[in-house]
């Protein structure tokens, strides 16, 4: 029993007894390859019913979360077959295939970029001082380059400068970078938003924006000219510890092919940890704590870190490859152009090579399998299940289940397939995204992540209430859960997207236990090896929670109405202008 799952009930399931499993030799994987099927490493589950069924859901989970498909990497060989598995999975439910060239899959063109740690270095030269210090990777910081050209970069006397939370939002009045050229510097950048430090309604105040985003910070270094951009890691305002930055930025990092090779961004690009970024300033005459508190005003300026600068060395490995997002469709009976679209990736870290352990001990990496059993085995057997259960009623509009790869690597099969999709965009009418489902147990609620978005939230409220049961707000909205799942790819295309997440408020130990199983899972097993299955999870929340979501689904493909963004959401300008370019 892994420690986390000590705070996770595990109780009696309630099962329906049609519905159990067992190894059959798996059908066709896809249209292009029938005979691709004879090469998937795990047999599809047999004898599951269009039901929702918690032995189903189990049983899809334990398949997607095994040691054979290696972690799910994208790109591998061993990983790859995982959309293999999934396409022969819906297949076999009655789904049709809706991807490229009537197949199951929509190819995802990719790089790997593996930095080579012992031969790359970042230094800090002390000019008044005559001193350099060499930070070590993966303690002090984490770094790596977007430049897909070249296999040895270097950064030299780069000056260095702090620009508070490196943004510039013409709409709130912000302009981090107002009055300094940083071209050919490197920019030391706060993570999150100043309404979170302060506390305030300042931007959207606890609820971060995308402005936020460690993504957005990296981009706005890009078009201001920076020749490195550097983000201080803070545990609270990030949503996450330094031992997820570790895990998730070492190793090979993929990324989309760029059309000008990844040469308008920075040369390097990292993570400083927060006691390495107070020594940084601390060595400069300055204080951390005072430049975090004078970024929270609108009348920041940047702060140059005097006699200091960076130099650094970036060696790495770089292979294009391919990965697959999978697509399949229901077809509607009476309004087939009009599209319902259901996602959840398929993808997680992979196998990695064995790293510091932190001191941890060896059997908390002991196989260096990043299984992603949470994150998203149970999203994408979710998606299954609704699939089948979909799959055995007739529908008024098409659902499309699209199940992306590259979703760790930073929302990139999402993303792709928001630029390249398989039908208008003006003809989906909205969409759900399912992506780590904590098995609590039942709950009293269901979290919407981005709460007060879309009309889609009403429908899942008033299914709720039938269940004697409620939808209540990200309960941590500072963390920017909103935008770090495939869901913004389509809504920043004006697609309303609905997000639900487990519930909170145990129906066994109140919103404490919840609060402290979900804190565990967090800490101890999010983006790590121990994110493991256990037969002893109690899934009965989660099937409860499905159900939900197949609802909020079929309520959708069945109903005239088109859901729109609540007045006054970021993204309704968009749809507007979409759903009128189409004549809707």
């Amino acid at each position: 029993m892994r420690n986390y799952l000590g705070l996770l009930s595990a109780c009696a399931f309630v099962v329906a007894c049609s519905s159990e499993t067992g190894p059959t030799p798996p059908g066709p994987a896809s249209a292009e390859d029938p005979a691709r099927a004879t090469e998937l490493l795990m047999p599809l589950p047999a004898n599951t019913v269009p039901g929702l069924e918690e032995t189903d859901l189990r049983s899809r989970i334990r398949l997607l979360a095994d040691d054979a498909f290696e972690g799910r990497g994208p790109g591998t060989e061993i990983g790859e077959q995982t959309a293999d598995w999934i396409a022969a999975e819906l297949a076999r439910t009655g789904v049709s295939p809706a991807g490229e060239n009537g197949g199951w899959f929509q190819t995802v063109s990719m790089t790997e970029q593996t930095l080579d740690t012992a031969a790359s270095e970042f230094v800090i030269s002390d000019l008044t001082a005559g001193t350099q210090t060499r930070l070590e990777l993966g303690t002090d910081l984490v770094m790596w380059t977007k430049h897909q050209d070249q296999t040895d970069l270097s950064l030299t006397g780069s000056d260095l400068v702090f620009v508070g939370y490196g943004i510039v939002a013409p709409e709130y009045g912000w302009n981090d970078y107002s009055g300094i050229d940083v071209a050919g510097k490197t920019v030391i950048i706060l993570v999150n938003d100043p309404g979170y430090a302060r506390g305030d309604a300042l931007f959207k105040g606890q609820a971060m924006t995308y402005y936020g985003r460690w993504t957005y910070k990296y981009e706005e270094a890009t078009r201001q000219g920076a020749a490195g951009a550097l983000i201080i890691h803070e545990t609270a305002p990030a949503a996450y510890g330094w031992n997820v930055v570790e895990n998730s930025w070492s190793g090979a990092q993929a990324s989309l092919v760029l059309e000008d090779q990844g040469q308008e961004r920075p040369i390097v690009e990292g993570w400083l940890s927060n006691s390495s970024a107070r020594a940084l300033m601390a060595s400069a005459g300055l204080d951390l704590e005072q430049l975090k508190r004078a970024a929270t005003r609108a009348d920041f300026e940047p702060v140059p870190l005097p006699g200091l600068t960076a130099s650094a060395r970036l060696v790495q490995d770089i292979r294009i490859k391919t990965s697959r997002n999978v697509l399949g469709m229901l077809e509607g009976q009476e309004r087939p152009e009009e599209h319902i679209l259901v996602t959840a990736h398929w993808d997680h870290l992979g196998k990695k090579s064995a790293q510091r352990t932190g001191g941890k001990t060896e059997d908390f990496y002991r196989d260096q399998i990043y299984n992603g059993a949470i994150d998203n085995a149970t999203g994408t057997a979710a998606m299954l299940e609704i699939a089948e259960a979909l799959a055995a009623t007739p529908l008024d509009r098409s659902v499309i289940f699209l199940s992306p790869t590259l979703e760790e690597s930073g929302l990139l099969g999402s993303a792709y397939y928001a630029e390249h999709p398989s039908v208008p965009l003006s003809s989906i009418v909205a969409g759900l995204n399912i992506d780590g489902l904590i098995p609590l147990g039942p709950t009293h609620d269901m979290v919407v992540v981005g709460y007060g978005s879309s009309e889609v939230e009403d429908i899942l409220a008033d299914f709720l209430e039938s269940q004697g049961r409620r939808v209540i707000p990200d309960q941590k909205p500072e963390a920017g859960y909103f935008y770090r799942s495939d869901h913004i790819s389509l809504a920043k295309k004006g697609v309303p997207m609905l997000y639900p997440d487990n519930g909170v408020d145990k129906r066994e130990g109140g919103i404490a236990a919840g609060d402290a199983a979900t804190s565990a899972y967090r800490a101890q097993a999010y983006h790590k090896p121990m994110d493991e299955y256990d037969e002893n999870w109690d899934l009965r929340g989660m099937a409860e929670d499905i159900v939900a979501m197949h609802a909020v689904i079929e309520t959708l493909a069945m109903m005239e109405d088109w859901p729109t963004w609540y007045a006054g959401n970021e993204f309704e300008a968009i749809r507007a202008a979409s759903l009128e370019a189409a004549g809707r």
